[in-house]
């Protein structure tokens, strides 16, 4: 791994760390739960060169263009003190300021204990300063940058809680804002030695318990009803850092059970939650189980994982349809540009780690190989840095990715984490066991058994690996190594280049237990070959991979139609018959004669970034292609006798378009990427001029909502204050659908244009709206098609 742009050998990496990083703190609590696989700390493992290595320096490069007096902007300024530079756009001048910060420390934490690069140490102390400052400000032990935090939080721990989901008493998301703060502060405390970052942090539970501690069951739980991140962890960990078991009890506390106590009794009720908002849920309650040893929440975290994994994950390795989790083992219709948020691959990898220290089974490690390649390394534009919010499955469509300083999603800060902590997964170990779960080209050093070992591989260019072990005395050791469960047959062992005997089967390991002595040469090989997953639901869509990579079709920059998007129509072909492989590229196939409308180009998902592609693919015959045109010629006849019949749309959420129709409202957000929309909360509204172009009767206004959506979600429809319709929105099982509400003639006559009015009930939310058009009422229009 380059530090300060030098290529530094193992011994230098080694000798730095010893000269530069303080011996981490260790907790002060024991964990009542034996660690079974214990992962090594990210300074014991340097990376050589491969993609893993060129993410960790783009992300580098990012992380040190970042300002951050910017990031710091309204830490300062709530507190009461002059900030030192202007604010950053997107999310961190919106009501969710902060977040960023807090990723932003765990990140560097992060990538000091991994290189020891001294930058990461500076910025950390210099922001862990600054937050001492703001601290002592607020004088409370408060420390943050949440809009109107006093308010908010005044009413909720006074028992007054209002919450439409994403929203605490007006303010969005809280606690899930604090909760990064709070882990970025621990990361900087164990990662570096900052004892100043653990002062500031035990002041901040105090503060918490203070807030919120004697509020009833019943309120607490009433106050979960908003996304709170994983604050049950980050409390865990408080505990575990100081010995104090307040923090310990809050913890628990923050067990939002609603949601937890049917996964413990597992219970699949996830269809129509919001995916990532449960996900740090499970991870802070496998915290718990290490601490308290209960059964029960360990039980429910591996059911947890279970159907996440397999039954709610597209091949990528990645979950959510526009944020929510659908019905279990049915992803049709779940395949656009929202598809598989990367925050909620960023939390499954945590939580997987954390299952594989208790029960180092092949089975997590193969999830997480499956997701850190084709969707991690996949959500990284490998030019500049930048990353993605979905990676998204809709065909003929290309990734998203964010603004370098106008963005700051919430996948923005976990992006900044997730290439700064590659090394912490490739290894594992307990006592004189390791195991090997990423084939990563890398340098292990064992300090434990005073062992270090080099791994040599392009894998997955080439399938052969290379381990040079280096001790300082004969030693025995059992080295397991991962056999996947994509290894097309037997792989092969060769130790000092003789075979070794193997047993067993895909998704397990092989144990090499024997006597190591210094230069000892480990040789693996897996065989990797083509094959197909089918999307769950629907047999006839398949995703192919080669080995662990999925493979999509890159098809260019231009804007497709339909029916450009390849399928397969074998007829009498093998799939595996009809690829050739590129020359001088072994990860890189081209179909032959057996694509419809054309042949294509298949490479690994993740190399994949300027262009569009396709990762899901129809299967079928002749007559089955031919079905398929049809369907999609009515649909687009469909599509362009809507837009044929339109007065006047409403981009919802883009901002020109909203200014143009004269946009105005009261505590209202929009949000979304490619798909944006707007709502509004707590009795609060928004509105729209539109243009009835010259027409003024027989209109209709037509709303576009999103299936999963849930909750208290009533609201009125008015046009020029004129109610004429009262909508509650309940899911279903579509992505999204449209309702049409007539307006009455008396409301449009003489006009050129109407107010067009969403009105929130007290306390709950209006919306979320996707589009709104006014419609040629008598067009006979099939909105089912579209």
């Amino acid at each position: 791994m380059k530090l300060k742009n030098i290529l530094l050998t193992a011994g230098a990496v080694c000798l730095l760390l010893a000269c530069d990083k303080k011996e981490q703190p260790k907790l002060a609590v024991e964990k009542k739960v034996e660690l079974q696989a214990e992962p090594f700390a990210l300074h014991q493992v340097e990376l050589l060169e491969s993609p893993f290595t060129h993410a960790y320096e783009k992300d580098r490069e990012w992380i040190l263009q970042l300002k951050p007096d910017r990031l710091l902007y309204r830490f300062r300024k709530f507190a009461g003190l002059q900030p030192k530079d202007s604010i950053y756009g997107g999310w961190e001048s919106r009501g969710v300021s902060g977040q960023t910060l807090g990723h932003y420390l765990s990140a560097l934490a992060m990538g000091y204990d991994a290189t020891g690069d001294k930058e990461f140490l500076d910025r950390a102390n210099y922001i862990v300063d600054e937050l001492a400052a703001c601290q002592k400000a607020y004088g409370n032990g408060y420390v943050g940058a949440v809009p109107e935090h006093e308010r908010i939080f005044k009413e909720v721990s006074n028992g007054d809680i209002r919450s439409a989901g994403f929203d605490l008493n007006g303010g969005w998301v809280p606690w899930y804002n604090l909760h990064k703060l709070f882990a970025g502060l621990i990361d900087v405390y164990l990662l570096t030695g900052n004892e100043k970052a653990k002062e500031i942090v035990v002041q901040l539970g105090d503060w918490a318990v203070n807030t919120v501690g004697s509020l009833s069951e019943d309120d607490f739980q009433k106050m979960l009803a908003c996304e709170h991140g994983g604050m049950n962890e980050s409390l865990t960990y408080l505990y575990g850092i100081t010995g104090d078991k307040k923090y310990y009890d809050l913890a628990e506390k923050f067990n939002h059970k609603a949601v937890l106590d049917p996964i413990i009794h597992q219970n699949d009720q996830l269809e129509g939650l919001h995916a990532n908002t449960q996900i740090p849920k499970l991870i802070g309650l496998g915290r718990q189980y290490e601490f308290s040893g209960d059964d029960s929440k360990r039980a429910g975290v591996e059911f947890f994982w279970n159907r996440v994994v397999n039954h709610h994950s597209y091949v990528i390795g990645g979950n959510s349809n526009f944020e929510h989790f659908g019905p279990a083992d049915n992803l049709t219709g779940r395949l656009s540009t929202n598809s598989a948020e990367t925050c909620n691959t960023y939390n499954m990898l945590k939580l997987t780690r954390e299952l594989f220290t208790w029960d180092p089974q092949a089975q997590y490690a193969d999830y997480y190989e499956r997701a850190l390649y084709n969707h991690i390394l996949a959500s990284q534009n490998p030019e500049t840095g930048m990353i993605t919010y979905y990676v998204n499955m809709a065909s003929g469509e290309g990734k998203k990715f964010s603004h370098a300083t106008e963005d700051f999603w919430c996948c923005v800060g976990t992006g900044l984490e997730n290439h700064m902590k590659y090394g912490g997964n490739i290894y594992f170990h307990n006592q004189n066991t390791l195991w090997t779960n990423l084939f990563i080209p890398s340098i292990l050093n064992w300090e434990e058994q005073k062992t270090k070992i080099k791994l040599e591989t392009s894998y997955p260019e080439e399938s052969s690996m290379k381990y040079t072990i280096s001790v300082d005395q004969p030693k025995e050791l059992n080295i397991q190594l991962r056999w996947p469960a994509w290894a097309a047959s037997k792989p092969l062992v060769r130790v000092n280049g003789e075979m070794v005997e193997v047993d067993g089967n895909p998704s397990s390991y092989i144990s090499i237990k024997r006597e190591w002595k210094d230069g000892d040469i480990l040789e693996y090989e897996l065989p990797m070959s083509i094959h197909t997953e089918d999307l769950r639901g629907d047999s006839s869509k398949k995703a192919i991979l080669y080995g662990p990579l999925v493979l999509a079709a890159d098809l260019g920059t231009k804007e497709l139609n339909p029916e450009d998007i390849p399928s397969f129509v074998l007829n009498e072909s093998t799939l595996e018959s009809a690829l050739e492989k590129r020359e001088g590229d072994d990860l890189m196939f081209r179909t032959v004669n057996v694509t419809k409308p054309s042949d294509a180009v298949l490479k690994p998902f993740y190399q994949i970034y300027k262009d569009n592609y396709a990762v899901y693919f129809d299967f079928m015959d002749e007559d089955g292609w031919q079905n398929k045109l049809a369907q999609l010629n009515a649909q687009k006849a469909a599509k362009e006798k809507l837009e044929k019949n339109t007065l006047d749309i409403v981009r919802i959420g883009e901002m020109q378009p909203e200014r143009d129709h004269n946009f105005t409202g009261e505590k209202t957000e929009a949000g979304g990427t490619t798909e944006k929309w707007r709502h509004a909360t707590d009795g609060g509204w928004f509105s729209y001029e539109m243009s009835l172009s010259d027409q003024n009767k027989n209109i209709a206004l037509v709303c576009r909502y999103f299936g999963p959506d849930d909750g208290n979600r009533v609201f009125d429809i008015m046009v020029d204050n004129e109610k004429i319709a009262t909508q509650q929105i309940k899911k279903n099982g579509q992505d999204y659908y449209f309702i049409t509400y007539p307006i009455p003639d008396a409301l449009l006559k003489g006009k050129k244009s109407i107010v067009v009015k969403f009105q929130a009930h007290p306390g709950a939310t209006a919306g979320g709206i996707f589009g709104c058009r006014l419609i040629n009422e008598n067009a006979d229009l099939d909105l089912s098609l579209i």
